[in-house]
């Protein structure tokens, strides 16, 4: 409850302790679940003191406990531990200071562990964490690459030599943090960030050897997890061996079975590069060699065409088609004309033969009246009338004497 105080009338250290105290005791028991950072046994001493810590976070809360109980599981229980404490809260008013009496102390057994590890990758899962889709390619020739191991560990050399032996070029941002233990997760959690906020950093390889379920736990944490998902450079986890397989490996970008395998796919080898290069020339030198070649029997075949050969023989076959066609229509046009003219001279004997010229030549005459009209019956004139009588080579007037 809210203690009404003010400047005039402050409340002295003692009671603040007092009511401090007084809140937590009327808190209950509870379940903590955390990591043994230090363990202090004292021969002889009736308590054991133990500091708790979150894996996850830096907090740590100080736990005591009667031999007798720490005795139950002092066996499995030592420094670097996941365990279970029972406990309540206690405040010591004269340091104002905060622990946990514990009642009863479980390990977290493998078993345990790994369930707690597979409901949380399920978790994950459905959040979208681990979906293909959110995988970044990795560049083909990084320049600059963040490595996040263990300071002069196996992994930091292989991964190193690896990929020098690859490609002597390449460069490295080397982070070493702790990769096991209280402080693993929160160490490279923030090598990630600060080679995720490097420009030049084209990829980062989290990298450590093998190891034991219980060593390779800050890898499957959910903080890290996160962090990783977040990044905006492509990571590539590099965890153990092959069979193992922390939340990391499923949420990174690629997933290396070893450190050397992590070299081998992040770096491309130079001189596999100078032979896929030499392949690619000769395959392109063969494409255009044969291009060349069926271009060149392309031309061979048309210059062998007679059209090319002798350019002008359809000219000369074409004119001397015309010569025979123009003197074809000459003699049809001839053999037309002396038709026409054999028919017109017929036409024309036999028009002069009914012509009434050629029987006046031979002595006869046409006698024509005054109107015109020609005589052809006496009965048809008058005694003493005027006609007109037409001869071959002229006309005269005559006259009716009956």
């Amino acid at each position: 409850m809210a203690v009404n105080t003010s400047a005039e009338a402050p409340l002295p250290v003692g009671e603040v302790s007092r009511l401090i105290g007084g809140w937590i005791d009327r808190l209950g028991a509870v379940w903590v679940e955390g990591q043994i950072t230090q363990l202090s046994r004292r021969p002889g001493a009736g308590v054991v003191f133990l500091t708790l810590r979150d894996p996850s976070h830096d907090i740590s809360v100080g736990v005591t406990c009667y031999r007798q109980v720490f005795d139950a599981v002092a066996d499995v229980v030592s420094e670097g531990a996941r365990v279970v404490v029972h406990c309540k809260p206690e405040w010591y008013a004269p340091r104002g200071q905060l622990s946990l009496r514990a009642a009863e102390i479980r390990p977290v057994g493998v078993g345990e562990l790994l369930a707690r590890l597979e409901q949380l990758k399920k978790a994950l899962a459905r959040e979208g964490l681990f979906a293909p889709e959110r995988k970044k390619p990795l560049p083909f020739l990084p320049q600059l690459i963040g490595l996040v191991c263990g300071r002069a560990s196996a992994a930091e050399r292989d991964v190193l030599e690896n990929a020098r032996h690859r490609w002597p070029a390449v460069r490295f941002e080397v982070r070493n943090v702790a990769v096991q233990g209280v402080h693993a997760v929160p160490q490279v959690v923030q090598a990630v960030k600060e080679l995720d906020a490097v420009d030049q950093v084209d990829v980062i390889i989290v990298a450590r050897g093998g190891g034991s379920v219980e060593d390779l736990l800050p890898f499957s944490d959910e903080q890290l997890v996160r962090a990783v998902a977040a990044c905006r450079t492509p990571v590539v986890s590099a965890i153990g061996h092959e069979p193992d397989s922390p939340l990391l490996d499923h949420v990174a970008d690629l997933r290396a079975s070893t450190p050397t395998d992590a070299a081998k796919k992040v770096v491309p080898d130079v001189g596999e590069e100078h032979e896929r290069v030499r392949m690619l020339r000769d395959r392109a030198r063969r494409c255009v060699q044969a291009l060349l070649d069926r271009e060149e029997r392309g031309l061979a075949h048309a210059l062998a065409r007679p059209s090319i050969q002798d350019p002008h023989r359809m000219i000369e076959t074409r004119a001397e088609e015309v010569t025979a066609l123009l003197e074809r229509g000459r003699r049809c046009l001839r053999h037309q004309l002396d038709r026409a003219d054999s028919e017109l001279t017929h036409t024309h004997a036999r028009v002069v033969a009914l012509s009434p010229a050629a029987t006046l030549k031979r002595g006869y005459a046409v006698l024509q009246r005054a109107d015109g009209h020609a005589v052809r019956a006496p009965g048809e004139v008058e005694a003493g009338e005027a006609l007109r009588a037409r001869v071959s080579e002229g006309e005269f007037t005559v006259r009716v004497d009956v």
